[in-house]
């Protein structure tokens, strides 16, 4: 059976090449005799695998020394509670900025713990946008500053990083990281779910101020602080191990490739390709404000919204699978993440012309 071309929001594809060199070492990693799953999290050779995919994650992305590498469990959602949990550090409120669905339900957990001042919210418009810097009404004394640069459902980008006067800002980039080379040292915190630009589901990645660490809620447990995590090694229990594996092999894939630098060129023109085929049509249409669409996540309506099913139907027998939009906003969505090559995007361009020919 052939590979099909896998737009799906996360779980997503992975690089084919990071697969094949997983499936050669599934029963003996380097003559071990063992797969990485059955080994000891604190063996020798267990460590040098978790010790280089840190070192080429910092490499990769050129994260500084100021800063501490986490690789966590819970998914990117239980970094909604732990945020507050770690870095309120005394204050009693923090600013967020709502642009969409994630952004939401960060907002909706830090209300447990905090006051949430809403420093800007593209609801009113749909979620079809970012506010612009103008419009952010940050308080200086908020601990941090929450935003989520990439909304993986509604498909709307940030094009600008939020100026905060010395506030720490916090970013979930978890559909966006990878993506493209940024400045890790305007970021007080970066974290991301791993199955979309990553690796497999089951390891969330923290990238954290090591001087915004310690200094905790009273009664916040133990796995909830990034304190004890980073004196731990992110082995404080036991950790995902062979989703952390399979991230160092993407890692080491990126940097195969070029870089972020490469990698950003490549998913530029994916996007550029995609957004032209929408725009060079009356019969499909993107409801994003031209400046914030996304690079990873193309949500697109029929003219007709009848023809969703046999779009989707007729998709998939050409190898063109998960494209059903999120059930809160319908239509299409193609995320194409790193692992998306360039060809499954022409495929996808093709394809709508050919059904745009079809039924338009």
């Amino acid at each position: 059976m052939s590979r099909v071309f896998n737009f799906s929001a996360g779980p997503a594809m992975l690089p084919q090449a990071v697969l094949e060199k997983a499936q050669a070492e599934m029963l003996d990693w380097e003559g071990t005799g063992m797969s990485v799953m059955e080994m000891s999290h604190r063996g020798k050779e267990y460590m040098s695998i978790a010790e280089k995919a840190m070192a080429d994650l910092r490499e990769v992305m050129a994260i500084p020394d100021t800063h501490e590498i986490l690789f966590l469990q819970g998914g990117a959602s239980s970094q909604f509670a732990m945020i507050p949990m770690n870095l309120l550090r005394g204050k009693k409120s923090a600013d967020y900025i709502n642009t969409g669905a994630w952004s939401k339900k960060a907002i909706a957990e830090a209300k447990r713990y905090c006051e949430v001042n809403i420093a800007a919210s593209s609801e009113d418009n749909n979620f079809s946008s970012a506010p612009a810097q103008s419009e952010l009404k940050l308080n200086p004394d908020a601990a941090y500053v929450h935003y989520t640069p990439n909304e993986t459902i509604g498909g709307v980008e940030f094009d600008y990083i939020p100026e905060t006067s010395g506030v720490p800002l916090v970013a979930d980039m978890s559909s966006t990281i990878l993506s493209r080379p940024i400045d890790v040292s305007r970021f007080a915190m970066i974290y991301a779910g791993a199955q979309k630009n990553i690796g497999p589901a089951g390891l969330t990645v923290v990238i954290i101020r090591k001087d915004l660490m310690g200094e905790t809620l009273p009664g916040t447990p133990s796995m909830f602080d990034y304190q004890i995590h980073a004196d731990n090694g992110s082995m404080y229990n036991t950790p995902p191990t062979y989703s952390w594996y399979l991230a160092g092999l993407v890692f080491d894939w990126i940097k195969q490739q070029g870089g972020l630098a490469a990698m950003a060129e490549v998913n530029r023109r994916k996007s550029d390709k995609l957004y032209a085929a929408i725009d060079g049509s009356d019969f499909y249409a993107n409801p994003v404000a031209v400046n914030n669409r996304s690079w990873m996540n193309v949500p697109f309506t029929l003219k007709d919204a009848e023809l969703d099913k046999v779009f989707l139907e007729q998709a998939a027998k050409k190898g063109l699978v998960t494209l059903k939009g999120h059930r809160s906003v319908g239509g299409m969505r193609a995320s194409i993440y790193n692992a998306m090559p360039e060809a499954g995007v022409d495929a996808l361009v093709a394809f709508m012309a050919e059904f745009e020919k079809e039924h338009g």
